[in-house]
């Protein structure tokens, strides 16, 4: 069973930066595609980020291209992601999930390929 932890949330203000860890335990992290999802009040789930086993494929939503960077050490079972730029439109419960995967896939992007999810961190940026 793989069990996904996250941290790095919290309060800051527009234009600020946080980053996001992620740990992961269980069998074969080196081998599943991660991601990071989020989810604002009122709002669907949506994946921000996303990253294959190798870290040679990634997606980036198009709101925050530019300004998050996803990584991820396959050796230190960890995920992480930057986001610099803060816009309120980023305040959400952030996700991290992971994907069973294979090392020459590409990233994952659709939520149903998930099935390991974290409990969420909350990401608040003030105006």
């Amino acid at each position: 069973q793989v069990h996904l932890v996250e941290s790095g949330g919290g309060l800051v203000q527009a234009g600020g930066s946080l980053r996001l860890s992620c740990t992961v335990s269980g069998q074969g992290f080196a081998y599943y595609a991660m991601g990071w999802f989020r989810q604002a009040p009122g709002k669907e789930r949506e994946l921000v980020s996303a990253v294959n086993w190798s870290s040679g494929s990634m997606y980036y939503l198009d709101s925050v291209k530019g300004r998050f960077t996803i990584s991820r050490d396959n050796s230190k079972n960890m995920v992480w992601l930057q986001m610099n730029n803060l816009k309120s439109e980023d305040t959400a419960v952030y996700y991290c999930a992971s994907a069973v995967s294979d090392p020459f896939s590409q990233v994952k992007t659709k939520t149903e390929e998930y099935g390991y999810w974290g409990q969420g961190t909350q990401v608040t940026v003030s105006t």
